[in-house]
């Protein structure tokens, strides 16, 4: 993986307004748009179609994120690091809700509602909620 031709795909994205299941630069995304169009910049074509999801991902989509990333992503066994996709647990739940894309072991790119696609902290909070971590194939 080349995690600097990740990031600048990703940094493209900053600003983008949250747009549940949106995935379009500049118009709008939410966190899986965000991962679906930096897997348009890096390979072209999107491997499959998307089905429709819940914003909250519960139901049928159950578990959908990390199957998706084990489908598509490797999953990376060592350090933290930039470039890397990494899923979230939210509400409790114990399947990830939600994802993102480190910058480095301390930051993250993600699309979160209210804000859009931004670049943030780390914090406690957040790393609490590590669910998985993944590389995207090599490019």
């Amino acid at each position: 993986m080349n995690a600097d031709l990740v990031l600048a795909a990703a940094r493209e994205w900053l600003g983008t307004p949250y747009r549940h299941r949106a995935s379009t630069l500049g118009a709008g995304c939410d966190c899986l748009g965000l991962l679906r169009g930096v897997w348009r910049a890096l390979y072209g074509a999107e491997p499959v179609a998307v089905p429709a999801y819940r914003a909250d991902w519960r139901g049928e989509a159950d578990g959908a994120l990390r199957a998706a990333a084990e489908r598509f992503l490797l999953l990376v066994d060592g350090p933290t690091g930039a470039g890397q996709v990494v899923l979230f647990r939210l509400g409790g739940m114990s399947e990830a809700r939600h994802c993102g894309i480190m910058v480095s072991a301390e930051r993250f790119i993600h699309a979160q509602e209210h804000l859009g696609v931004v670049e943030a902290n780390l914090t406690d909070g957040w790393a609490r909620r590590v669910s998985g971590r993944f590389e995207f194939p090599n490019i």
